[in-house]
């Protein structure tokens, strides 16, 4: 059985985020991340989160680089020619974060497509902002990860494939990039979740939701007693990270 990480962003959002990471651990997770630990998002210092995580012994295994200002619209911005500035300026920031709570990957989200930009302009944007982040992370051991998001649920979302994820990896000189590989935005996008052998040497990480509603596993159409069989067949050692919202209890493997 692979092992799981409770995503703070979506699990016990009724809680303040401190005490998430408490109902984390009184549920037998093994681990926590998050979208953003950065205190706009999650109201929380720094400090106060190492801290709670020391003491509760549960590591932060992923967060996200900073993504923009998400009440404007903004969902990422590596694929805009008009902010590589504003992009580059982000990532000292989150390594510190990264360092300072002991995350060793880092997720990049490509963001919306810009309106005027063509799929070639916005690629090139792409690889270029990949190629830097890359090359910043590995400077302190921390893995630079992309994820591609379904159009349902982002609309517009410049990375929405794994075919397309694994041609941006190959593109970027740097070996310092790889793969997030989330099951309910592939299933969503019509992939065959359980035909992932060709992308496991790429994948670092693995997110899980159910469809329709994006609740635990167990509550909707996909497969993930397969699921997870088979990531145990192909010997995957990562993270599983649950980023779902709990329907009935935050904690699926109780149920």
């Amino acid at each position: 059985m692979p092992r799981f990480a409770a995503n703070l962003s979506l699990l016990y959002a009724h809680l303040p985020f401190l005490e998430r990471i408490k109902a984390a651990k009184d549920d037998g997770f093994e681990a926590i991340e998050c979208q953003f630990p950065y205190q706009e998002n999650s109201g929380a210092a720094l400090k106060e989160i190492a801290e709670s995580m020391t003491q509760l012994e549960l590591p932060m295994v992923l967060h996200n680089l900073r993504g923009g200002d998400w009440s404007k619209g903004d969902r990422g911005l590596a694929c805009h020619p008009a902010r590589v500035d504003e992009f580059k300026r982000g990532i000292p920031d989150a390594i510190a974060h990264a360092q300072h709570l002991g995350v060793k990957q880092l997720n990049c989200l490509a963001g919306i497509l810009p309106e005027g930009v063509s799929f070639g302009e916005a690629q090139k944007t792409f690889v270029e902002n990949l190629t830097y982040a890359a090359e910043e992370l590995k400077k302190s051991n921390i893995k630079l990860l992309i994820e591609p998001i379904n159009t349902f649920d982002m609309p517009g979302f410049f990375l929405s494939s794994s075919q397309h994820a694994l041609e941006t990896i190959m593109a970027v000189p740097s070996n310092n990039l790889h793969l997030q590989f989330d099951a309910y935005h592939a299933h969503r996008m019509g992939e065959d979740i359980l035909d992932i052998e060709e992308l496991m040497p790429f994948i670092e990480h693995i997110q899980i939701a159910d469809h329709p509603g994006r609740h635990e596993p167990g509550t909707g159409e996909i497969n993930y007693l397969d699921f997870f069989m088979l990531l145990d067949d192909l010997g995957y050692e990562g993270w599983v990270g649950c980023e779902y919202k709990e329907l009935h209890q935050a904690n699926f493997l109780k149920a």
